[in-house]
Parts: structure tokens; C-alpha cells; sequence
């Protein structure tokens, strides 16, 4: 990528800070503001040879240096295993830059987390790549997937957020439901912080599939268009960065507290994955239940991996201790139950599609995630355990609810579709079940489960502290 055609384009438009973002442990979006000349330097700085690194085993890669204590923090509390030596050198992703129209002259910019020192892997590879560095572990099985079986995928994120008055006392910005139009009065700050979060999401040359109200007090969900994972999650993470902002100028506190309002819906971050083999054959096949075919055989794996290992990702997508009060049944979140079906917004994974219907556009859309998730560890996890099912061949041996929920039938008609395993309906069961799962071991690492298991557990303590309408607070505080 030519960095130095990529700066002047930027300095015409004005641009003379960019923001250097990472996404750490517990979904805390941080950053850097580092002067365009600055961080011109920095992207001019030598990066030799492979071969000379190697060599010196020391990094050149134009960055700056951030504390290894980053992705054990919350807050200022340190996760154990985690101390204050050690550096990482955080690499620019110069094809991430996006200019910020919320603060003018100001742009985002995602990168790496490398090692100071190179290692050479056990297959004789030599890297700087940090084993902890989410977004890696995002790149690398992307890329197997394509190396080993020819598969490639899109993604795009639903971001659901509730806007507030006040903080203090949780006041929302109205009462209203899904889709009215009282929600959008003109004039009124809600209404304009939603046009301007519209604008500047297009400036920032991000699709913007819709906006709407949804079901809860105050609350607005944003669709935004599907890419490739790596540049969907790098997108949703300057998406919730505008929104926080833009509504902060129109005296509005954005919130993804899980389920802010406990009579009502709560705030997802739906997920939706579709792949696509130039390798595999795609013939449709009949899914168990149907009549006629509709995924071809290693979509059906990928779902077959999917639901297995579903249980064990769920500490990934639903982090927080919140996350599990809107994880119940009933209230329009995917219910409980491991299962899927056509078009139902009340099962773990829907698939969108008509079946049978030979267009060939199906994809997945995972309901078992909110905004307290780090979207690098969500498409991590789930494209883990879907290529799991891709690699092994996995059958599908869960029929579709139909037109139910799980939670509506009787333990021996689920038992019948082969619906024999719940969720997890605590943060703490969420952790155990990552631990009984050995392929996110096999596939993130040792060092990032153990490391990973410890920061959630001292994040769950935090948001756990003191009375409800404390850990109310503190949510909003955070998320």
C-alpha cells in the first residue's frame, strides 16, 4: 500500500490527527492522537527485509509502543498474569484509515500488536505477531480458511444502542416502540443525532444498510453493510466510536448496556456470516426437516460446527455478567436452547433465506451476541467453530424449530429434533464451558484462553460490585 499516496490524499482533505485504536480484553475502544507529521514519520520508518529482520530479530515496522499491561486492564485493575514490563509495537493498518467528520480534521486508524522481538514458529515461520492480538487471530483464520479450502466470507454487524437523557437516572430519550415514528420527531436531538450519525458513517465510507427505532425506551439500531471480517469488525468498532461521539455533542449518553430496561428487549449486536467455497462443491442439499434443498454442503458444515460448539464461544459473545439477563427465553434474543431455524428471531442462529428457493444467497445471523463483545474475539469464535464443522465434515443433526421456539416445546419434542443442549445462563457457566471446549485452545492458543479467562473473571468482579442500580451505572459507564 503506497503510504505516501495515502497521506497526501488525506492532508487535501485536511486531516492532521489520526486516532491510533485498539480494542483491548474487555471491549474497551482506546486510542492515541498522534500529529500527521508524526505519524508520517512513523510510516516511513525502515522495515528491511524479512530476511534482515529475521536476522536481528528486533522490529522495525513504523509504530509506536504500547504496555503488554493493555490487554490485561480493567479499568486500572490488572488481570492475573499480566505485569507491567513489556512492550508491543502497534503497527498502522493503513488500509483501515477513515476520516472522523464528528471531529474535523481527525481520523481512525486500526492496527497491529506486535512483539519487539520476532520468534520462529515450530513450521520454521518467522513473525512478529503478538500471540494476544485479537485482531491477528481474526486475519489468520480468515486465511486459512481461504489457503486450506478455498472458503471466504462476509460479515456484517447490527448495532443496537439505547440513547439516554440523563445517566444518572436512567432516563431515556422517549418511550416509544420498534419502528414508530414518534421515535424520529423532527427537531428533536434524538432525530438529528441519528441523521448526523448517518453522515458521518458515509464519510467515513461505511455502508449504512438502515436505521430505525427498536423496541426498548430510547433505543435505535444501525445496519451496516457486509465485508470481509477483518474490515466488519474494524468498521463496527468506528461505527460504535461515532455514535458515542456524535451523541455526546447532542447532550446524549449511548449506552449497549445488554438489557438496560428489564421489562422490555434488550441491546444486541446481531451478527450475521456468509460464506462462500471456490473448492468445495455447491451443490444445495436437504437439511434435516426439509423438503427441499437449500445450503450446500459446506454451509451445512459450517452450521453443524457452529452449534457445537456454540456453548463454548459464548463467554466471547456475551462477556459480561449483564449479558445473561437479556439471554432468556421469550424476550426475542435467540432464546436458550442451541438450535436454529428459517427466518426465526427466536432461536441462537437464523437463517436468513427462503428455503428451497435456489437463490443462493443464505447467510447466518448469530442472535448470541451483544456490544459488551469485542467484535475481533466474536468473529474469532464463531468462524472457529463454524471451520471446525468446514474441516471435519460435521453432519447436521439439528432440525429446525419451525415456526416455535425451543423453549416452547416439550423435552421430548426437542428431544425429537435433536435440541439436547442449553446455553450457558451465566458468565460463569459461559467460562466453564470455554474450558470444556478444546478447540478454541487448538486454535487461539494456551497463553490467550488462560490469559483471556482471567481478565473476564476480574471484568465480571468490577461489573459486579455493589447494589442493582450500582451495576446499573457502572454498565452505562462502560458500555
Amino acid at each position: 500500500m503506497d503510504g505516501d499516496k495515502i497521506l497526501q490524499d488525506l492532508s487535501f482533505q485536511g486531516i492532521r490527527y489520526f486516532h491510533l485504536t485498539w480494542v483491548d480484553n474487555v471491549n474497551c475502544v482506546r486510542y492515541r492522537v498522534i500529529p500527521f507529521q508524526r505519524f508520517k514519520k512513523l510510516i516511513a520508518s525502515p522495515s528491511s527485509s524479512s530476511t534482515d529482520q529475521a536476522r536481528s530479530k528486533v522490529n522495525r515496522h513504523g509504530g509506536i509502543t504500547i504496555t503488554k499491561a493493555t490487554l490485561g486492564l480493567v479499568v486500572l485493575n490488572l488481570a492475573e498474569g499480566f505485569g507491567p514490563a513489556g512492550m508491543y509495537v502497534y503497527v498502522p493498518d493503513l488500509s483501515t484509515i477513515r476520516p472522523l467528520a464528528y471531529a474535523p480534521g481527525h481520523a481512525f486508524v486500526m492496527g497491529w500488536l506486535e512483539e519487539q522481538v520476532g520468534t520462529v514458529s515450530p513450521n520454521g515461520v518467522f513473525s512478529f505477531s503478538s500471540k494476544l492480538c485479537a485482531r491477528s487471530k481474526v486475519r489468520d483464520i480468515v486465511d486459512d480458511a481461504f489457503s486450506e479450502h478455498g472458503i471466504s466470507f462476509m460479515m456484517g454487524f447490527e448495532t443496537e444502542v439505547i440513547f439516554l437523557s440523563s445517566a444518572s437516572s436512567v432516563t431515556p430519550v422517549h418511550d416509544y416502540s420498534w419502528s414508530e415514528t414518534s421515535a424520529m420527531l423532527a427537531g428533536r436531538p434524538e432525530t438529528l443525532a441519528v441523521q448526523e450519525i448517518a453522515d458521518a458513517l458515509e464519510t467515513a465510507g461505511i455502508v449504512l444498510d438502515m436505521y430505525h427505532a427498536e423496541g426498548a425506551p430510547g433505543q435505535y439500531e444501525f445496519v451496516t453493510g457486509p465485508l470481509s471480517p477483518l474490515e466488519a469488525c474494524d468498521a463496527l468498532v468506528c461505527t460504535r466510536e461515532i455514535i458515542l461521539n456524535v451523541c455526546s455533542k447532542h447532550g446524549i449518553k449511548a449506552t449497549m448496556t445488554p438489557r438496560l430496561f428489564k421489562k422490555t428487549v434488550g441491546s444486541a449486536a446481531h451478527t450475521h456470516i456468509s460464506l462462500k467455497s471456490n473448492k468445495l462443491p455447491s451443490n444445495p442439499m436437504i437439511l434435516p426437516g426439509d423438503s427441499d434443498p437449500s445450503l450446500t454442503n459446506h454451509e451445512t458444515s459450517f452450521l453443524a460446527g457452529l452449534l457445537e460448539h456454540l456453548p463454548g464461544a459464548t463467554i466471547f459473545t456475551l462477556p459480561t455478567p449483564a449479558s445473561y439477563d437479556r439471554m432468556v427465553d421469550g424476550v426475542w434474543s435467540g432464546g436458550t436452547y442451541v438450535s436454529w431455524g428459517w427466518e426465526n428471531k427466536e432461536v441462537p442462529v437464523r437463517i436468513c433465506g427462503v428455503p428451497g428457493s435456489g437463490l443462493a444467497n443464505y447467510h447466518f445471523e448469530v442472535k448470541t451476541v451483544d456490544g459488551t463483545a469485542s467484535p475481533y474475539l466474536v468473529a474469532a469464535a464463531l468462524l472457529a467453530a463454524g471451520m471446525d464443522g468446514v474441516k471435519h465434515q460435521k453432519k447436521l443433526l439439528i432440525e429446525g424449530v419451525g415456526n416455535a421456539t425451543a423453549a416452547q416445546l416439550s423435552p421430548s419434542e426437542r428431544d425429537k429434533l435433536g435440541i439436547r443442549t442449553r446455553l450457558p445462563l451465566d458468565v460463569a457457566a459461559a467460562r466453564e464451558a470455554l474450558k470444556s471446549d478444546k478447540l478454541f485452545t487448538e486454535v487461539l492458543g494456551e497463553e490467550f484462553i488462560t490469559k483471556y479467562l482471567a481478565v473476564n473473571k476480574t471484568l465480571g468482579e468490577y461489573l459486579d460490585q455493589g447494589n442493582d442500580d450500582e451495576k446499573t451505572q457502572r454498565m452505562i459507564k462502560t458500555y
